[in-house]
């Protein structure tokens, strides 16, 4: 019993001391007081599609607004198919209608918020995935007016993971910050992790360990999650998200 005690205090001191950090750097940084007072604009980070004939897929995760910005980012999915015009934006929000399309830039800040790419693909590959990725947004569950749940989810987070699990061959994963993303949408609390290259145990989102060799180690405390990641050494840590290569 006195090990259990131990082993629990110390994954307390694992979340705790890191959201402690995270606080304080977030603090100390100037915030847009509202949502109108936020800047939505592009980074101009994405070259213009009508130069860029290769199709892509680009999934980015940047932190949201206000308190929630301490521990919590927001994701979505760009595409475009070979010689396409223009990029496609999904996501899903809580506020209107959930999942939306080219709501916003590109390659936009979210809360004034610089986005960053945590997954990429070009050319073929892309190409022959982008069907796929539409299968998967349409066939998503959560998707009607009244189903985004910032905590545990299903939110913004869910909607990505489910999205990137419809493609396992994607290989891709979300931050440890993206709250949400171990939502089961299945309702299952047991199966394999979006990668496919492991399984998940999640009770209701609130809960739960992963194991797999994209997603890497995870323990999920209430939706902060704690672990290593293998393919790319890195530590996962609340708030702070992922510190390694």
């Amino acid at each position: 019993m006195r090990i259990v005690k131990i082993f629990l205090a110390g994954l307390m001191l694992l979340v705790a001391v890191p959201l402690a950090v995270q606080a304080a750097l977030w603090w100390s940084q100037e915030h847009p007081s509202s949502w109108a007072a936020a800047d939505w604009s592009s980074t101009n980070t994405l070259p213009p599609a009508v130069r860029s004939r290769p199709a892509m897929i680009r999934v980015y995760s940047a932190r949201t607004g206000r308190w929630k910005g301490v521990f919590a980012t927001h994701s979505w999915i760009v595409l475009k198919e070979e010689g396409a015009p223009a990029y496609e934006r999904w996501e899903k929000v809580g506020w209107g209608r959930p999942v939306r399309r080219n709501n916003y830039a590109p390659d936009g800040r979210w809360y004034s918020n610089d986005p960053r790419v945590v997954y990429e693909v070009r050319g073929a590959r892309a190409q022959r995935l982008i069907p796929k990725i539409r299968t998967g947004i349409a066939a998503y569950r959560y998707r009607s007016y009244g189903d985004y749940r910032v905590w545990p989810g299903p939110n913004s987070n869910t909607f990505i993971a489910a999205v990137l699990a419809a493609v396992p061959e994607l290989a891709a994963s979300l931050p440890p910050t993206a709250i949400g993303k171990d939502f089961p949408v299945d309702g299952r609390w047991m199966g394999w992790t979006p990668s496919r290259t492991g399984f998940r145990i999640s009770l209701g989102g609130y809960a739960g360990v992963t194991l797999a060799w994209v997603e890497g180690l995870e323990i999920n405390i209430l939706g902060f999650v704690l672990g290593v990641d293998f393919r790319n050494p890195a530590l996962k840590l609340p708030g702070l998200g992922r510190l390694g290569v």
